[in-house]
């Protein structure tokens, strides 16, 4: 009898690795309540209603918002989004976004970028040290990660803390002026995803020396926002 019960166990447990494995970035969201009754996405309720609803599975290891996306609610204050549902998922908040707002969805794994037409999808590192880099793909940041609306000042004092590489420029580094706030929640990343989260949130690229990690504001941009797909909130 306990053999029978012990087969149908590793039965089941096979299925359901193999169901997890299967899963995409629309299952892993569905099942992460926004944790409130919330009717309109908003300016001053959007990113940390979102970020805070972003919990750890097998999919996504992080929910970034972008600055073109972020300065959509923020800096111009023309994305806005009506929630039907009576419960709604973190999924339900994206499909709200990309239907009713300029912001796109992207999933380059291991991330899920919110994103617009201007901000830039391509590369955002140069290695200098192998070595380093295969050390920091190796280990991992436990816990939680979340920053929303955080200077450079801040971001960096967080980073400090969780690798093993240091991060420029300074505190109060001219350099650091004009870098976006971070935003955005993770968790499990390895290090370096760790630096390509943080990039990919404050519009920079990095350089990875032996010790250091260089980072600074990426010119590039992608194409103005067409204002005529959607009609003005």
């Amino acid at each position: 009898m306990k053999t029978v019960l012990l087969a149908i166990f590793v039965l089941a447990t096979s299925l359901s690795s193999e169901a997890w494995a299967d899963e995409n970035w629309q299952d892993a969201l569905s099942r992460m309540p926004l944790g409130e009754r919330v009717t309109e996405l908003n300016r001053t309720n959007a990113i940390p209603l979102m970020l805070n609803a972003f919990q750890s599975n097998s999919v996504v290891k992080a929910l970034v918002f972008m600055p073109g996306a972020a300065d959509d609610f923020v800096f111009y204050r023309r994305a806005r989004a009506t929630l039907t549902n009576t419960n709604p998922s973190l999924l339900d908040a994206v499909a709200a976004l990309t239907n009713q707002t300029h912001i796109r969805v992207e999933f380059r794994p291991p991330f899920l970028l919110l994103c617009t037409t201007e901000d830039t999808l391509g590369p955002i590192a140069t290695v200098k040290s192998k070595s380093s880099a295969a050390k920091l793909q190796a280990r991992i940041v436990p816990g939680r990660i979340y920053f929303y609306d955080c200077n450079w000042d801040y971001v960096r004092a967080a980073l400090r803390k969780k690798l093993s590489v240091s991060v420029r420029p300074f505190s109060n580094a001219p350099d650091s002026w004009h870098i976006w706030p971070a935003n955005f929640a993770a968790y499990g990343l390895t290090q370096w995803e760790l630096l390509e989260a943080t990039a990919r949130s404050n519009k920079t690229i990095f350089t990875l020396h032996w010790l250091t990690a260089d980072f600074c504001l990426d010119a590039r941009s992608g194409p103005v926002q067409d204002l005529q797909a959607f009609p003005p909130h």
